[in-house]
């Protein structure tokens, strides 16, 4: 560049900086924040992609799926599949593409709140909660406990308060509600009371769906009135790997679609024992499966909101154990969402698993790369994401508060690194190297420091020395910290009246002490 035109270009950059700051701080943005698109990671070439959608197509036209529920038969044979000899239900390829033509692909998961809404289409990324772990990790002592109602109560308010968990599903499974519908209602009120994020949750057995719905309805304002904003969708299993539909599934599935409430089709085969152990062939299957819980839906009701979670699963071949947190779980799941986007289908998938005991650095290597991965492929909701422990029996409230750091890490990641003429920063560069040699005090850097860069909360820059006169922390010791500050949190999302209505209808056990700061010496880690 000659040097005429040097200070032409500087008053350029300048004029920019001036409209830069004339926009006002509505137009900047956090470096990371929900929907971020992904799609950069691809573990498969486009045609192993397509050899993996092949092969999952062909096994559900020749070896089909076994114990289809009386109403999907039905609908199944009437839109043209078969029952081969063996009586599995064939599904053949071109009645699956009608299908996956027909089924939702772009709608919005609704929080109570509307600024919680999530927009799941194309490669937008979110990171949230899953699984049903029976026992807490507790802090104080480093050992775990049976998980309880009041403990879900908790981890609901904890995630309420972490920017990096955009929706809650419950974590943990009150192990002190034996009943199951004491536990699907129970469970169910946690959710409306604790936070305004979109929830999901688990529902027993088919006849349990419609209390949970009127409770919804409550809370959502009258009757009907959650199914025109559903805030709470259904975690479902349908499938039985290897090929089977589970009946009370599927019949809670039909209920809940005929309530309106979306649905998270899981499908959760393990490699190397409900799935074959190549990670081609469990992504074969596990892709089949999910498509059999498409089928399902919308044989029922064509184009209901389902996400297609395909969360291939992987077994320690040594002893069969399922493992979360491996390398093969990354990458299967990355991969699994890519399949799913190959069918234009809002997808979930499973990261963050961490086969690990306690928050330490083996947790941290798992979750990173599982999630990291995950993320960068597209998946459009990352579960499993948030304080989950020793392969998902066990739930940690301060590697939540860990998880959220780590879960911006991921999201940054995401986000990747944006070419612009303004981000390419050539005039900058010009005027620094003909000016002061830094770029410290550029008005750039000074503008971008919010909007590029991400700073850790519980992490730790610092110095040695400072380090060492803050009386050498480590992470366990400030996310604990941090942990007691959130808890001061006790959200009541509920109006006086409709938590009377609630109550005055439905077995709630969670004792009102509970939720308030004056609750019985029984904390989230007691």
């Amino acid at each position: 560049m000659s040097t005429p035109d040097r200070p032409h270009r500087r008053g350029q950059a300048r004029e920019a900086k001036r409209r830069e700051r004339a926009d006002g701080p509505e137009r900047v943005k956090a470096p990371i924040r929900p929907g971020l698109r992904g799609g950069a990671y691809r573990p498969l070439t486009d045609d192993e992609v397509t050899r993996v959608c092949d092969g999952a197509f062909d096994v559900l036209a020749r070896v089909g799926v076994a114990d289809p529920v009386p109403r999907l038969l039905e609908a199944a044979l009437d839109a043209g599949a078969e029952l081969n000899d063996a009586g599995r239900l064939c599904l053949p390829r071109p009645l699956m593409e009608a299908l996956i033509d027909g089924a939702a692909k772009d709608f919005t998961l609704h929080g109570r709140d509307p600024r919680h809404d999530l927009d799941i289409s194309g490669d937008r990324v979110h990171f949230g909660t899953g699984g049903a772990a029976v026992s807490v990790f507790d802090h104080r002592s480093d050992t775990y406990r049976p998980s309880t109602l009041v403990d879900l109560y908790d981890f609901t308010r904890l995630a309420d308060q972490l920017a990096n968990v955009h929706w809650f599903t419950r974590c943990v499974i009150a192990t002190d509600l034996p009943d199951p519908y004491d536990l699907d209602i129970n469970t169910a009120y946690c959710l409306l009371a604790a936070t305004t994020k979109h929830v999901g949750t688990a529902i027993t057995v088919p006849e349990n769906v419609k209390p949970v719905v009127e409770m919804f309805d409550i809370a959502a304002g009258g009757r009907g009135q959650f199914a025109r904003r559903p805030f709470c969708k259904l975690h479902s299993s349908p499938i039985v790997p290897p090929l089977r539909y589970g009946a009370d599934a599927c019949e809670t599935l039909i209920s809940a679609v005929e309530a309106g409430m979306p649905i998270n089709a899981i499908t959760a085969g393990q490699a190397g024992a409900t799935s074959p152990a190549p990670l081609a062939g469990t992504l074969v299957i596990t892709t089949a499966e999910t498509l059999a819980s498409l089928a399902l839906v919308n044989l029922i009701r064509a184009g209901h909101p389902m996400i297609f979670s395909n969360w291939p699963f992987v077994s320690d071949l040594r002893t069969g154990s399922m493992v979360g947190g491996s390398a093969e779980t990354a990458v299967l799941n990355a991969a699994a969402a890519q399949v799913a986007k190959r069918f234009g289908l809002p997808c979930g998938v499973a990261a963050g698993m961490a086969d690990s005991k306690l928050p330490d650095a083996q947790t941290g290597y798992e979750k990173g790369i599982t999630t990291v991965l995950a993320g960068t492929a597209g998946a459009n909701l990352v579960y499993e994401s948030s304080g989950m422990l020793a392969s998902l029996l066990g739930a940690s409230f301060e590697q939540f508060v860990i998880d959220d750091e780590l879960l911006g890490y991921a999201l940054r990641a995401v986000r990747g690194v944006e070419v612009t003429e303004k981000t390419l920063a050539l005039d900058v560069i010009e005027s620094v190297c003909f000016g002061e040699g830094h770029f410290l005090g550029t008005a750039q850097t000074l503008s971008m420091m919010q909007t590029e860069y991400l700073y850790p909360n519980i992490g730790d820059r610092s110095t040695p020395e400072e380090w060492e006169s803050k009386g050498a922390p480590d992470v366990r010791t400030v996310a604990q910290r941090r942990l007691d500050e959130l808890m001061q949190h006790h959200p009541m999302y509920l109006t006086a009246e409709q938590d009377a209505e609630i109550r005055g209808r439905f077995p709630i056990v969670l004792d009102p002490r509970d939720m308030t700061p004056a609750r019985p010496q029984r904390t989230e880690s007691a």
